[in-house]
């Protein structure tokens, strides 16, 4: 079973998007904060993160720096999911370690066809 570590503070998104998620077979881990998304990819091995930009404690972009630069979580993909859509939002997100970028709100066939390929390396 795939391990998704979903980093989402916002308890209606989150409560959808892992429901979702389980539904198609997904072991779904919940992070609520950038510190805790953290900590997790680091105990937890997850598969893939999902990780939310606008976060507290620590935001996003601090959190996919700190996951790809340990050598333990710097190989798990992360998917970055933002309400930010601006022009220069992906590039700063890419800049920030994520492997792809999908806005708010999510298109779930689209979702699952970006893990699929981060998943698929």
């Amino acid at each position: 079973m795939t391990k998704v570590l979903l980093v989402e503070d916002n308890e209606m998104n989150r409560d959808m998007l892992s429901r979702r998620l389980t539904r198609k077979g997904f072991e779904v881990l919940i992070a609520v904060d950038g510190q805790a998304g953290v900590d997790m990819a680091g105990s937890e091995s997850p598969d893939i993160i999902l990780l939310d930009m606008s976060l507290p404690v620590m935001d996003g972009w601090e959190a996919a720096g700190r996951i790809k630069g340990d050598p333990l979580t710097a190989n798990i993909p992360i998917l970055a999911l933002t309400a930010h859509a601006m022009e220069g939002d992906r590039e700063k997100t890419l800049a920030a370690g994520c492997d792809d970028y999908d806005t708010k709100p999510i298109n779930f066939s689209g979702l699952l066809e970006k893990m699929d390929k981060l998943l698929k390396g």
